[in-house]
């Protein structure tokens, strides 16, 4: 073993003598110093990758090889390597929402060609082709992951089957049998993800909290936030799982929640599969679970005693949402003498979804007091009953 070491790094060096990584932080230089050496007979393969990579791409290409699992340092191609950098590079360059993720969010997110331990198929390329079309005319990231959410099913075919062959199982895997688990399906769906310069990663539990057994599903990057999702969407953050996951136990490596990383983060996504692969690095996100799911609890009660009142402003009882009829002016919410709300309507200029809101207590009688045209006072009274409400005011 200690010769093999011994001529492993004897190779590295008569690759390049203390060897120079010309166009890459010096922050990955003894990382990769310490990937060649894991290389052994691949090394030149690796070398080649680093020293091929376009200028503008050499950082990405080291920090892939930097955190690299040590069998894929010892198998996988130049070639392989450079492609899987080169897409994601044309889907960054290509769609809007990519050209704003961070460089941080981006190595680690995007570009990496695995999210566990699946097998190392050459996906890119062809997850690009295959979903660039649906993405091709949205403006934001949130339509651009609601068309891959909804169109990535009929696209590889692929549904959830206890049958498949493994739980672990490679896009092309995945797509030979037209069935998955749930870690097979997410591994599709964040590749997919990937493939069109959406950030996405795995998330998931090796055990509920009541022992029912591991789950996993998807989660995107949103201007800042992780959000999850699943191959078969409810929508960001909604799934039958959230009251599930926010009983989690983040102390508990049993019963927590993970996010997988390409980048060492000091603790592993555990595998149920096998126990014994540790090299898949790992984020708890447990809180952030239990979070959302108290926050959904606190929503359903404030629901059961509360409605929601939608307040326009019009210049006259006309009321077209078209042109300048809508109105920016101060409202403020009575019960009785007491000042319950305030805000400002929204203005021509601002979005038509832009809506001024009040949560009120259902049974109750309100006032709805503003200043209209020439300084005349005005006040609108409303019985709040069970359902919510759409008030439009007039300014004149």
């Amino acid at each position: 073993m200690l010769k093999k070491s011994i001529l492993a790094l004897l190779m590295v060096l008569s690759l390049g003598a203390c060897t120079k990584y010309t166009g890459i932080p010096k922050q990955y230089h003894q990382l990769l110093d310490e990937a060649l050496v894991k290389a052994e007979q691949n090394a030149p393969e690796i070398k080649k990758a680093l020293e091929a990579a376009p200028a503008h791409q050499k950082e990405a290409v080291a920090f892939l090889i930097a955190y690299m699992p040590e069998h894929d340092l010892k198998a996988l191609s130049a070639d392989f390597i450079l492609e899987n950098t080169d897409y994601a590079f044309i889907a960054r360059e290509q769609f809007v929402w990519a050209q704003a993720i961070p460089d941080s969010v981006f190595f680690n997110d995007v570009l990496p060609y695995a999210s566990l331990n699946e097998r190392r198929d050459n996906w890119r390329k062809d997850f690009y082709e295959r979903f660039s079309k649906y993405v091709k005319d949205c403006k934001d990231i949130r339509s651009a992951i609601d068309s891959v959410n909804k169109n990535i099913r009929d696209e590889v075919s692929v549904d959830y089957n206890t049958k498949r062959e493994k739980p672990d199982q490679s896009p092309y895997e995945s797509m030979e049998q037209n069935m998955a688990s749930c870690s097979g399906l997410s591994i599709l769906l964040t590749d997919a993800f990937r493939a069109v310069g959406i950030p996405s990663r795995i998330g998931g539990t090796p055990n509920w909290h009541d022992k029912r057994g591991n789950h996993n599903w998807n989660e995107v990057w949103v201007d800042g936030q992780w959000y999850f999702t699943e191959y078969y969407p409810s929508g960001l953050n909604k799934s039958w799982f959230l009251p599930d996951a926010g009983k989690s136990i983040p102390d508990n490596p049993e019963h927590a929640i993970y996010a997988s990383s390409w980048k060492p983060t000091g603790i592993h996504f555990p595998l149920v599969w096998d126990f014994d692969i540790k090299y898949v690095p790992a984020v708890n996100v447990s809180e952030r679970y239990i979070q959302l799911y108290e926050a959904e609890e606190a929503a359903k009660k404030i629901a059961e005693t509360h409605v929601t009142v939608k307040v326009m402003m019009f210049k006259d009882d006309v009321c077209t949402f078209q042109g300048d009829d809508r109105m920016s002016v101060n409202v403020d919410v009575f019960c009785g003498a007491d000042q319950v709300g305030g805000g400002r309507t929204a203005g021509p200029t601002q979005d038509m979804n832009d809506v001024l809101e009040f949560v009120l207590e259902k049974n109750k009688a309100y006032s709805f007091n503003y200043t209209g045209e020439g300084g005349q006072m005005k006040s609108i009274k409303l019985n709040i009953s069970d359902e919510p409400k759409s008030l439009k005011l007039y300014y004149k």
